[in-house]
């Protein structure tokens, strides 16, 4: 068994062996640490807070992202697209076909859909997707949100009392993003996946911002967001480059498919940046990259690498090949740049 870390206790003899007890025969070899601190917390949770509704609160949001991860855990290797739009959006309108056409040309491609469960948009793309394709992250409103009937309600829908755990799911369990037409809602979502990665605290994804054909609901934002945030230096101009506005379901389907082309994922280790890719790319995609990106760079140069001792530790990816960097961990617009030139490879 994993060495328990004694500096997270509840402070009770009595009590912190009881949890060490409990945690010896109830976890999987490896998380030992992680569970005892849960449970630590917990308890002190009981032990600290006089506040019923802190510990609703707290026990809601972990029944929740806990009945998650069982839903996703099967499915992890997938790679999934949610579609964020309109409640609202009739099953005639232009973004509900679109939503449609969409959500069935990415399954055929092997990607599995994700939705908010609810009707308008989110309905076209759990009816696109086809049972068994797709998932329905519902959220329970006193009005308008009731699950849409395209959704496996025995096997793939799950329902929130909050947002913010039914918004970590839909970052934490997806690698791409379609957002369509909407209100505060759906700009809600939208923003919120684009800040996650302007500031690294998700990883780099395709954002298409889906604009059916008449309209010009995403153009006039993009005006907007340029001529307000860019001039006036609220974002950078490299931030634009965090997403795509797109007017075709073809456009959309070979943004995200080209995301993935050579670019696998991220992660860091010791201050690193290690880019796993799916192939290895050319030493003359290599030298360019070096030279159109190292203002990104703390110090020192892009390079070939094996799996680090920590991948190699925790078995992730180990057959693909390697780039890392001492990445600045700041101009995440300008990393998505980089991996789009990746891919031209």
């Amino acid at each position: 068994m994993e060495k328990f870390i004694k500096d997270y206790e509840v402070g009770d003899p009595a009590i912190d062996n009881l949890i060490a007890e409990l945690v010896s025969k109830s976890c999987q070899l490896g998380t030992e640490t992680l569970l005892r601190e849960i449970l630590t917390t917990s308890v002190k949770l009981g032990k600290e807070s006089t506040d019923k509704g802190d510990l609703k609160l707290v026990n809601n949001a972990l029944k929740e992202l806990r009945y998650s991860f069982k839903i996703f855990s099967p499915y992890r290797e997938v790679k999934k697209v949610i579609i964020f739009g309109s409640a609202r959006s009739s099953n005639n309108s232009a973004e509900y076909k679109m939503a449609e056409e969409l959500s069935l040309r990415l399954t055929a491609q092997g990607y599995m859909i994700v939705t908010g469960g609810g009707p308008g948009v989110m309905e076209a793309g759990n009816k696109g997707a086809g049972l068994g394709k797709d998932f329905a992250l519902n959220i329970r409103l006193p009005f308008e949100q009731k699950p849409n009937p395209y959704i496996d309600e025995k096997e793939k829908l799950i329902n929130f009392k909050y947002f913010f755990t039914r918004k970590l799911i839909f970052v934490k369990e997806t690698d791409a993003t379609a957002v369509f037409p909407g209100g505060f809602g759906t700009l809600d979502e939208g923003f919120e996946m684009i800040t996650l990665m302007q500031t690294g605290k998700s990883r780099p994804r395709p954002i298409v911002l889906m604009e059916p054909k008449g309209s010009t609901y995403w153009t006039d934002w993009l005006h907007f967001v340029k001529k307000q945030l860019v001039k006036q230096g609220f974002i950078k101009k490299e931030d634009l480059g965090l997403f795509q506005v797109v007017k075709t379901v073809e456009a959309a389907v070979k943004y995200i498919d080209d995301f993935y082309r050579v670019y696998h994922s991220i992660r860091y280790v010791f201050g690193l940046a290690v880019l796993r890719l799916n192939r290895d790319i050319s030493e003359k995609t290599l030298t360019l990259i070096n030279r159109e990106f190292k203002d990104i760079l703390i110090n020192g140069e892009i390079k070939r690498s094996a799996p680090t001792a920590k991948e190699i530790q925790e078995k992730e990816f180990l057959n693909l090949p390697r780039l890392v960097m001492n990445f600045n961990l700041r101009d995440f617009g300008r990393l998505c740049q980089m991996i789009q030139v990746i891919n031209k490879d």
